[in-house]
């Protein structure tokens, strides 16, 4: 198979990222004239997210079990043509009910795709899978950076229905581009299937999973409660700029990941951990210092932006052939850490206020950090003793 990296399939997956990623996000900057034209309040409204991360986090992984001999390609297909239909069906329903229905196909969607995008860009480009999956999930903060911003500036410009209708088109002309050149790769026969007990067990998997829920709970709890963090430097109006800020300094790490994944995979994690910890200690002593809060949101996409990239890479690399099935748990650990978040950082917040943010998030990034060390550990004595 050639070493060059199939750049347009690879490009069109990063797409399919994109879409998910602002599928998913996009009525939290919508919230007012969805609620006003539904009828219901903002609260009502806000469920459009809730059930989408439910719908992901219940599907990934029975329906990844259940479909993992379907060929690839036919199965990203059939998870954009679940974005087609759930955007193009929000866009056009007038019923809440319905509307929230339409949400958790395309959160079941969503959870397929996530399962499927690491290992399908992997193996596009097995010599080079790390660089592969970065292009795949460049998507992601080029989404938060500038898809959801510009979908909520179109929606309330001329219609929220407008930027739903534009993801599906969107969705519908990728599944073109998708079918006439990303390969088609088989999925696994009935007898390479493993259990999901077995799966789990495999060296590494369970590492990667504690991982991916001690780092994302972290993010989680600051970036739902970015507001409030803001606050104390007087910056509480300013969450747009610090978004953005974020945004960019992720896609700079995306690229960064991008180029050295493959040669020090471990050490880009490590590096990871560490700028976030040190965000977070900034966060915690200087907290009403402007210039200080702003070097620690670009320190904190910085840590975060390759960080998808990285846990997938991981992922791919100790999940062998049943990368899919694992990154359908990655998936369904994700969801949980974002629900997770939320929930922790409101009854930090209730309690003691933002005062308790940081000292949490360093103690989970210490727990990741601990497990970094571990699994460095252990493949060194893999390495001094073959049979260990």
């Amino acid at each position: 198979m050639s070493s060059r990296l199939p750049l347009l399939p690879l490009l069109s997956l990063s797409l399919a990222a994109f879409i998910t990623i602002v599928t998913e996000a996009l009525p939290a900057g919508l919230l007012l004239p969805m609620a006003r034209d539904l009828q219901v309040s903002v609260s009502a409204a806000g469920q459009s997210v809730s059930v989408y991360a439910i719908g992901s986090f219940l599907a990934a992984i029975p329906l990844m079990s259940l479909l993992q001999t379907m060929p690839r390609r036919r199965l990203l297909l059939c998870t954009l043509a679940g974005f087609t239909l759930a955007n193009g069906a929000t866009a056009l329903i007038d019923n809440y009910l319905l509307m929230l229905l339409a949400r958790v196909v395309a959160g079941i969607a969503a959870g397929l795709l996530w399962a499927l995008l690491a290992g399908y860009a992997a193996a596009m480009a097995p010599q080079q899978k790390g660089k592969a999956i970065a292009i795949a999930m460049a998507g992601t903060p080029l989404a938060l950076a500038i898809g959801v911003p510009l979908g909520t500036f179109v929606g309330n410009l001329i219609g929220w229905r407008m930027s739903f209708a534009a993801l599906s088109g969107l969705s519908l002309l990728l599944m073109l581009i998708l079918r006439l050149t990303a390969p088609e790769l088989l999925g696994q026969s009935a007898q390479q299937r493993l259990p999901l007990r077995r799966v789990l067990m495999l060296p590494g998997v369970g590492r990667v999973l504690v991982l991916v829920l001690c780092f994302v709970l972290a993010h989680n709890i600051l970036y739902t409660y970015i507001v409030p963090l803001l606050q104390p430097a007087g910056l509480g109006a300013r969450a747009d700029s610090a978004l953005l800020l974020f945004g960019m300094s992720s896609l700079f790490s995306i690229f960064i990941t991008g180029v050295w994944v493959d040669r020090h995979l471990h050490l880009m994690m490590l590096i990871s951990i560490v700028l976030f910890m040190a965000s977070v200690l900034l966060l915690q002593l200087l907290p009403t210092q402007p210039a200080a809060i702003w070097l620690a949101v670009v320190m904190w996409g910085l840590a975060f932006g390759g960080v998808p990239t990285l846990f997938q890479t991981a992922m791919v690399d100790h999940a062998g052939k049943a990368v899919d099935v694992a990154q359908s748990m990655l998936v369904t650990v994700w969801n949980l850490a974002i629900a997770g978040g939320g929930m922790i950082g409101g009854m930090l917040l209730q309690s003691l206020g933002v005062s308790l943010f940081a000292p949490v998030c360093f103690l989970l990034l210490a727990v990741a950090l601990w497990v970094i060390w571990l699994g460095r550990k252990r493949a060194g004595r893999a390495r001094f003793n073959p049979q260990t």
